[in-house]
């Protein structure tokens, strides 16, 4: 009798453990349940939050498109100085040290020279450039060059190189000024020849003031002297530029222009 009832008491013991386990079994399925059930609401409701929200967004972009169309700014037209200054062409003649004849392929600049030598007219310096095709002394030109009573000769076509500019004659156009005196400051005449000059050439070649530059901006030269040691001058000098072109300037189509040595 004691060996049945000790078996009767172990099933007992074992059944009690069993259902234990089983209970902790179903708890734990319920729970994974009552987790993937939660799991696939969220991501039910995310994904109806997104298709409202995407709804939404279309459904404002559409009606923003056909209630508020798109208008692309178009920049003021620019005002163009069409006529340059009287000019007396006098080209140099084709040689290795002033007028090589090499094309100037693109115009990206406007250098500003001064010719540091005091008192001395337009066609003096213009001589000098032909002469060098005799002495070979050095190799220098420029294309204008503006005597001190503002008048200006042409020395190389536009279309050509001059040796001017060192590293940017390739890309720019020289002019170089007379001066009376060893200040290096430009006559009155010269400066309104210049700035006239100057505001052709900006329109002419499609640049702004700030492609107005100093032979000091390339190879830090002091050249042209004053408007090196004074830059609060030359600043103005640009400005003066930009007042011109407004005074002066227009927005037509300007006439074509066929003067060959332009």
């Amino acid at each position: 009798m004691r060996n049945g009832k000790s078996m009767s008491d172990t099933e007992q013991f074992g059944q009690i453990r069993n259902e234990r386990i089983r209970a902790r079994q179903r708890a734990e399925r319920r729970k994974r349940r009552r987790r993937k059930m939660w799991i696939t609401t969220g991501i039910i409701i995310g994904c109806i939050i997104i298709l409202f929200i995407t709804t939404w967004q279309v459904i404002r972009f559409l009606k923003k498109g056909k209630t508020e169309p798109v208008i692309e700014e178009v920049p003021p037209p620019q005002k163009i100085v069409h006529t340059p200054p009287e000019y007396d062409v006098q080209l140099l003649s084709i040689n290795e040290y002033s007028r090589p004849g090499n094309p100037l392929e693109e115009v990206k600049g406007v250098v500003v020279h001064y010719t540091a030598n005091p008192g001395t007219t337009a066609q003096q310096n213009r001589d000098y450039f032909e002469g060098l095709s005799l002495s070979g002394e050095t190799y220098a030109s420029s294309h204008f060059v503006i005597g001190i009573e503002g008048e200006l000769i042409q020395c190389i076509p536009c279309q050509e190189i001059a040796y001017a500019s060192n590293e940017r004659n390739a890309d720019t156009i020289a002019i170089e000024c007379c001066i009376p005196d060893e200040t290096g400051k430009f006559s009155d005449a010269t400066y309104q020849t210049l700035i006239h000059l100057l505001a052709w050439l900006v329109g002419r070649y499609d640049l702004d003031t700030c492609d107005i530059i100093r032979h000091y901006d390339i190879t830090e030269k002091a050249c042209p002297k004053y408007y090196v040691e004074y830059p609060s001058e030359w600043e103005k000098l640009k400005k003066d530029v930009s007042l011109y072109i407004e005074m002066n300037g227009t927005v037509e189509e300007p006439v074509s222009d066929t003067e060959e040595h332009e």
